[in-house]
């Protein structure tokens, strides 16, 4: 009996240290070093500052951009404007209406001083 006192001992000794967890590594306070702590500040800045570059450079040409087409509809109005002035000339330079201002005005036409000029 003694021996299986012994034995039974002897087992529940080696549940023990079988079942006994094994001891955790000590944990560092923090997982990130303080270099990595600065690094990771850098990137953080680097990809704010070039968030913010790029979101104003955007601006600025969407700024340019509405300057474009401020400046194109101008352009397309003042060629309206210059397209009827043209309308109107062709139509105050006709020979009729010369002739006829010139007689309102009392001038005669004078066939010996007219030239004909050729392009």
């Amino acid at each position: 009996m003694m021996s299986n006192l012994a034995r039974k001992l002897q087992q529940e000794q080696q549940q023990r240290t079988v079942q006994a967890p094994a001891k955790a590594p000590a944990r560092r306070s923090s997982i990130l070093t303080p270099g990595e702590k600065i690094l990771m500040l850098v990137f953080g800045a680097i990809v704010c500052f070039g968030a913010t570059f790029m979101v104003s450079k955007q601006a600025a040409i969407y700024e340019v951009n509405k300057e474009i087409q401020l400046i194109e509809s101008s352009i397309q109005e003042q060629q309206k404007v210059n397209s009827d002035l043209e309308v109107q000339v062709s139509e105050l330079s006709t020979y009729e209406r010369i002739k006829q201002v010139t007689e309102k005005l009392g001038l005669t036409l004078n066939e010996d001083n007219v030239k004909g000029v050729e392009n």
